[in-house]
């Protein structure tokens, strides 16, 4: 494994978001002093929060998987999850409501979803369901340590054994063709294939191996902070701290010094190839941080303008659907909703053409509702109830543009309120008291290439070793993390590539299971 160039006794983290952070542990288990730098007043990056009369709302993503990749982050400093975290498991994961009517819990246990799908669709897709459990555990296996929880220095790196495994599995296939080889029934298939669209690409297209997501959600259990989701980066920010990390909080970088001199926007332009030190601020206001090596975690786009140089690709980057998302604190709720509900139109091959082809909003949308309160609280005044409501959309490359949502925004906010009470939420726009609205205009004004949060698509030519690269071509001591670089998009794959961002500056382990442990407490 390739690891950065010279000392690295002081490493500055940019970005305080669950990359970030699980970076900063990891880097802090093996001996390096730390220090994040964060633009916000808060840990959290992507995963933030909002507070709006008394309703304490999350505004990144709603669902935890995969927590022993948490613990692992804490174990890094000697630390343990269960002291800093109330994990909740979910049960159901998720509720699922078709749009013939009918209704199904989405439970992480064995026997309990095999009688579940007996209920909804008979013997023989319940006995296709263990079965189709069985291959997801297997495809779990062989993908984690080696495709997933791994850094790539090279494609070769593929050429190992358990890429014969993952053939035999079928995970060169497609996803909707596989995971139809044990459900006949198509509302059942749509539960192990829809998080596909998260990943940017249609289940019908993308490949079998990618169903390792439907693993995470559907068998490995789905998971909520007590506090929401913005409990996580808190706490981790909080073992980091306690662990010797110096946090700069409102601190936005604004360029990189290199060795060698000279100025720029961006990076320095001098002749080095090596970062010195991680400047924030303009003027008068600047602060300069020296360092040994520098982990970046914005997006994209941010990141290859403060290095200065953008890698070259055969063909650009192609990025994932966005998504609307209205955060509604309402006076009342509904029982039919769970804590997570996916409520289905009839449209899908159709649905997944509008989102990735043709640029258009869904015409028969599926969403995402969730309703944290289910769980906890706390998060909305007594009485009170918050509800999430999630709706992919094209992201501005191949739909509407940053400022089409200007206007766009609120009817679209209309148009699916109204869906909504149709799917029998009665009353839903009537009960919000607190509101806010999430378009890709938002998100790309928080530098999301695209105005989309879920970054890079996961095509194959975007996947492993063909992803863009934790490091990078001319400096020797930057390593990115993040969801645009590897592994990949999700709150697992961000907290390993913090991890695997850590491995390639301190040259401990391969990116695979097992960092060095530091004792709980020590300071740099």
């Amino acid at each position: 494994m390739k690891t950065v160039d010279g000392p690295t006794d002081h490493v500055v983290v940019v970005g305080a978001g669950l990359a970030g952070l699980s970076a900063a542990l990891h880097l802090l288990g093996a001996g390096r002093a730390v220090t994040v730098v964060e633009r916000g007043t808060v840990p959290g990056g992507r995963a933030g929060h909002l507070e709006r009369g008394g309703y304490r709302i999350d505004t990144g993503p709603t669902v935890l998987t995969m927590p022993d990749l948490v613990e692992e982050a804490f174990a890094a400093v000697g630390d343990k999850l269960a002291e800093r975290l109330d994990l909740i498991p979910l049960h159901p994961a998720y509720r699922a409501r078709f749009a013939d009517g009918s209704a199904l819990d989405v439970h992480t246990g064995a026997d309990a979803m095999a009688a579940e799908v007996e209920r909804f669709a008979g013997a023989r897709e319940a006995d296709g369901y263990r079965r189709l459990r069985g291959w997801l555990e297997k495809l779990y296996a062989v993908q984690m340590r080696r495709f997933i929880d791994a850094n790539f220095d090279s494609p070769l790196r593929l050429l190992h054994p358990d890429l014969v495994r993952l053939g035999a599995l079928g995970g060169f296939g497609r996803l909707d063709a596989r995971v139809g080889s044990f459900l006949a029934d198509e509302r059942l298939r749509r539960i192990f294939s829809f998080q596909a669209l998260y990943a940017g690409v249609p289940p019908a297209k993308a490949l079998a191996a990618y169903a390792v997501i439907a693993y995470m959600d559907t068998v490995a259990g789905v998971y909520f902070p007590r506090g929401g989701m913005h409990a996580l980066p808190r706490a981790m920010a909080e073992a980091a701290a306690d662990a010797g990390a110096d946090f700069r909080y409102g601190h936005d970088v604004t360029r990189l010094e290199r060795s060698g001199g000279g100025a720029g926007a961006g990076s320095d332009t001098g002749s080095g190839d090596r970062i010195t030190a991680v400047i924030t601020g303009r003027g008068d206001d600047q602060v300069r941080i020296p360092c040994d090596a520098v982990v970046l975690t914005p997006d994209l786009p941010v990141t290859y303008r403060l290095l200065g140089r953008r890698p070259y690709r055969t063909v650009p980057l192609r990025f994932s659907p966005s998504a609307v998302v209205l955060h509604a604190g309402t006076d009342r709720t509904w029982p039919a909703l769970g804590h997570h509900t996916i409520s289905f139109g009839r449209a899908w091959k159709g649905t997944f053409r509008e989102l990735t082809h043709t640029g258009s909003l869904m015409s028969d949308p599926s969403l995402l509702i969730t309703r944290p309160t289910a769980t906890d609280p706390s998060l909305a005044p007594p009485g009170r109830h918050l509800h999430y409501i999630l709706a992919p959309c094209p992201n501005t490359r191949i739909g509407p543009g940053v400022t089409e949502w200007a206007d766009l925004g609120p009817r679209y906010r209309d148009s699916l309120l109204a869906e909504l009470e149709r799917r029998g939420l009665d009353g839903l726009g009537a009960a919000i008291e607190e509101e806010c609205l999430v378009t890709p205009a938002d998100w790309a004004a928080q530098g999301h290439a695209a105005g989309t949060p879920f970054s890079a698509a996961h095509t194959f030519a975007q996947t492993g070793p063909f992803r863009p690269r934790n490091l990078v071509r001319g400096t020797t001591n930057a390593v990115l993390a993040g969801c645009g670089t590897t592994p990949g998009v999700g709150v697992p794959t961000v907290l390993i590539s913090g991890k695997l961002a850590a491995a390639r500056v301190t040259g401990t382990g391969t990116g695979g299971r097992g960092t060095v442990r530091a004792m709980k407490g020590r300071r740099p």
